[in-house]
């Protein structure tokens, strides 16, 4: 007899009684911030929802923040927590607009969102994190690095009046400094790990059966492969030549790291010599022919072509001498010959003899079923998605079945590829709706459907290649055997990076489950996540001190939404206002602006000649403009070093705008704190910010002129102009006639006229009287 939880907050006889569930709930309750990594199929929404119940009832009034790195995952959430929950149960993207979003925020206790989104809000200041009292983070292992949550959980236990964090993964990765990153990251002092072996487990788990499918190389593939290992060898030899490589025998992660090396070569060389330059041309090509091989061993000619056709419309260097080699020519005619001649990879006939035979069996079931008045046939029959790698590959598979008569759909991102537009949202729903259906019979997807897409009754997953991640191993993994005993079958070419690829997904996983479980691991979380915590709060306290003064205020362009740099300054106790700016990306006074360039954004502005144009507009719209250059590889790039010192030269002499150098995002936030208090002090400044570019008509420059006034905004402007007919009229106004008009003031009236009266100071007595010298 089935048992549901009872619990005010849950609807009854929704969720079915399942101890293992429980005792993880319980384990969070108890233990405090916990990551629980555990398949896909044993409910760790359902611990979730548990946890979530418990909170809303112990803490009243609170709110519930569920964290998921996609749109449709968090519209997921949102009705699996309305399923369950009895309480108002919301979604916030960025699809739902401003206004919308800060309604649905303060009339929900359970909010589903996307990170950035939140992120973006809390920077705005539309709502804050003090009434949280549990948040999850979904797929928590993309917590590394800049992503939003990162920002939001330190946010939130410095904010929130009790906090309790919850991450949710399949697998947090295999790399021990990964793990350790995210768990610091996420604050987390416990980890558990479920999965389909345990004990309490198994009776709930349907498992998943693994087979390898081996094929073998065509002769035709083999001749193609030949030929473009020659034109390989050929420049490997030529890299170990000029002493870039020390043997042939290399990975693609070797060349890369030698490209590095070459480039910091030429970045601390005034003169470079040629070579570094000749030496960085080919090894370019010689990670296009390493892409190329992987494409001819796993993929197929269909998919090689498709690549060359790209290749053909650079124009780079390495590609046009890539394209000339005879070696590498011979493999292109040979592919584009096999293709016209119908030959295709031996994985294509192989994964078309499965379906076929898959849906065969299928079939004749649904024939029987249907014969003994079986309802809802769809959910009987047997669903099957084929994962690959390229979209190119995706497009190959879907033609081949297509022509076998075997009903396929592509799944793939939103993103457009070379011309082609990537799927909207409402066309992803459309397809996982009419494969739930049943109208047809195979999903082929990219690794957009690896996590969050809800696709329950998968029978069987097919991966057309094996891939290294072993993260993406168990979420692709993770897409079958829910609902009953699940299949998985990987396509291998044998002697190919196919079976290391495999392996090394193999050997990660079971080196990811040594690690978490290991104790000492654990301890040592807790500790610094208690003691970090502690130091949060005590930040906190003085921030609410710190609220009672005034803070300098910084205006961020809307566009620096993502970047660390405004997630630094909030956490240095700044007032960040983010807005649209069409010139800069900070502005701290009227006066001064700041244009922040990364090393590659640099560079990039460089050679698509964007710098001049922006410093031309610093220089017009701002008294004291500052370009601040963050990182130390602004000569790691493919641009000569002497064009990067001239642009630098030429912004400094040329244009007057002063050059700060920052090392990272950190460093930049503290400088722009320590301008905007220079500029701010004594009495804090209103800021005008130009969210237009200067005017050209006669009325703009007008309305423009009196808005420079002190405390004048383009309503009290116009009124202005509107009162006196000109602009000299309203500099010449006295106290007693601007206060005529609707809106002056008594003491904007004397602002105005102290500017208009006062005498001009000199630089240095302007300083002085600053007093910073």
């Amino acid at each position: 007899m089935v048992t549901y939880i009872e619990h005010p907050f849950i609807r009854k006889d929704s969720i079915e009684a399942r101890l293992y569930q429980q005792l993880l709930a319980g384990d969070v309750l108890k233990k405090g911030n916990t990551m629980i990594v555990a398949p896909t199929a044993l409910g760790k929404t359902i611990v979730a929802v548990l946890v979530a119940s418990d909170r809303l009832e112990k803490v009243k009034n609170s709110k519930i923040l569920i964290l998921s790195p996609s749109k449709p995952l968090a519209i997921q959430h949102e009705s699996s927590f309305k399923e369950f929950l009895t309480v108002p149960c919301t979604s916030i993207t960025g699809a739902v607009k401003t206004d919308e979003r800060v309604k649905r925020w303060e009339e929900s206790q359970v909010i589903s969102a996307t990170p950035q989104t939140v992120e973006s809000d809390l920077l705005n200041g539309r709502y804050s994190l003090k009434d949280v009292s549990l948040i999850v983070f979904d797929e928590c292992h993309h917590a590394v690095g800049s992503y939003s949550y990162v920002y939001l959980a330190s946010r939130y236990v410095k904010e929130s009046k009790f906090n309790l964090v919850l991450g949710l993964t399949a697998s947090p990765g295999s790399d021990k400094s990964k793990i350790k990153e995210v768990c610091e990251n996420l604050f987390i002092q416990n980890i558990v790990v479920k999965s389909e072996d345990d004990d309490d487990v198994r009776p709930y788990f349907n498992p998943v059966k693994i087979d390898w499918v081996k094929v073998k190389m065509s002769e035709e593939l083999e001749k193609i492969k030949e030929s473009v290992n020659k034109a390989l060898k050929i420049r490997l030899k030529g890299l170990k030549n000029m002493g870039i490589i020390k043997t042939v025998s290399v990975s693609k992660v070797d060349i890369l790291k030698a490209r590095g090396r070459v480039q910091n070569r030429i970045g601390r060389s005034a003169n470079p010599p040629k070579e570094c330059f000749q030496a960085i041309s080919v090894l370019s090509a010689v990670i296009n022919i390493q892409h190329s091989l992987e494409l001819i061993e796993t993929q197929g000619v269909s998919t090689f072509n498709k690549y060359i056709s790209r290749l053909r419309k650079k124009k780079t260097k390495a590609a046009k001498s890539l394209l000339l080699d005879d070696n590498f020519g011979r493999a292109v005619r040979l592919a584009f010959d096999a293709e016209r001649n119908g030959w295709e990879h031996p994985k294509l006939r192989k994964l078309t003899n499965i379906l076929k035979k898959e849906l065969s069996v299928d079939s004749k079931q649904t024939k029987l079923q249907s014969t003994r008045y079986v309802k809802n046939i769809d959910e009987n029959s047997s669903k099957i998605i084929v994962f690959t790698q390229y979209r190119d590959t995706l497009e190959m598979i879907h033609n081949k079945l297509e022509k076998e008569g075997i009903k396929s759909a592509k799944f793939f991102g939103q993103a457009a590829k070379d011309g082609e537009k990537g799927l909207t949202q409402k066309e992803q729903k459309n397809i996982i709706k009419s494969f739930k259906k049943g109208e047809f019979d195979v999903l082929i997807s990219t690794s957009v459907a690896e996590e969050g897409i809800d696709i329950p009754a998968v029978d069987l997953v097919i991966l057309y290649e094996p891939v290294p991640s072993e993260v993406r191993m168990i979420q692709r993994r993770g897409r079958t055997g829910r609902k009953r005993t699940g299949r998985v079958k990987v396509l291998i070419t044998e002697g190919t990076r196919d079976e290391g690829y495999y392996w090394s997904s193999i050997r990660k996983e079971d080196r990811m489950r040594h690690q978490l479980i290991d104790p000492k691991v654990i301890e040592e979380l807790n500790k610094t996540a208690v003691e970090r915590m502690e130091n949060e709060k005590k930040v906190r306290v003085l921030d609410r001190k710190v609220e009672t003064s005034n803070k300098p205020v910084v205006y961020a362009d809307s566009r620096e939404g993502n970047s660390k740099v405004i997630r630094h300054l909030t956490e240095m106790e700044m007032d960040v206002k983010v807005r649209p700016m069409a010139v800069a990306d900070y502005q701290v006074s009227d006066d001064v602006a700041i244009e922040r360039k990364t090393a590659k954004d640099f560079v990039d502005s460089i050679m698509d000649k964007r710098l001049f144009k922006q410093a031309t507009e610093l220089r017009e719209e701002f008294k004291k403009p500052l370009i601040i250059l963050e990182g130390d590889d602004f000569y790691n790039g493919f641009i000569n070093p002497n064009a990067v010192r001239g642009s630098i030269a030429s912004i400094a002499l040329d244009f007057g705008i002063s050059i700060i150098p920052t090392r990272n995002a950190q460093d930049t936030a503290a400088m722009i704190k320590r301008i905007a208090i220079r500029e701010q002090t004594g009495e804090k400044p209103h800021i005008q910010t130009r969210t237009d570019k200067k005017p050209v008509n006669m009325w703009e420059q007008q309305l423009f002129i009196v808005e420079s006034l002190p405390n004048i905004g383009p309503v009290n402007a116009k009124k202005l102009l509107e009162h006196f007919g000109t602009v000299s009229k309203v500099i010449n106004a006295s106290e007693n006639e601007l206060m005529e008009v609707e809106g002056i003031g008594k003491k904007t009236a004397k602002n105005i006229r102290k500017v208009v009266d006062s005498k001009y100071l000199h630089f240095q007595n302007e300083i002085k009287d600053k007093k910073l010298i």
